[in-house]
């Protein structure tokens, strides 16, 4: 990941609307900051959440609340809870999708 070039920036993440994105089951907000290419995002999966594709986009995944599963496409799950979490690159056969039965909130780089 390179960082764009920026000021130091300060982020009140209650002051950033959600965005909500249904999943095949459930649904999830973003509340989501931009820089260049730069997006970092505090996601709150509702309970009994599935996300509605498989994502081959490169993250650096922390989870601050709850717990999710993470489902690679090759079959493999990862279970995380709070203060765990993931990272991968956008190169690759490491396709993925996440889901929660009672709720999570995450913060993501990418």
């Amino acid at each position: 990941m390179k960082l764009p070039d920026m000021p130091f920036t300060f982020v009140d993440w209650s002051e950033i609307a959600p965005t909500e994105h249904p999943g095949e089951t459930g649904s999830t907000s973003w509340r989501t900051f931009k820089a260049g290419d730069l997006r970092v995002r505090v996601v709150e999966h509702a309970p009994g959440y599935l996300a509605d594709h498989w994502c081959d986009k490169g993250h650096v995944l922390y989870v601050i609340e709850g717990e999710i599963e993470t489902e690679l496409k090759d079959g493999r799950t990862f279970t995380m809870k709070a203060g765990t979490g993931y990272h991968v690159s956008d190169f690759g056969d490491a396709a993925h999708r996440s889901s929660t039965k009672t709720g999570a909130k995450i913060f993501i780089v990418d």
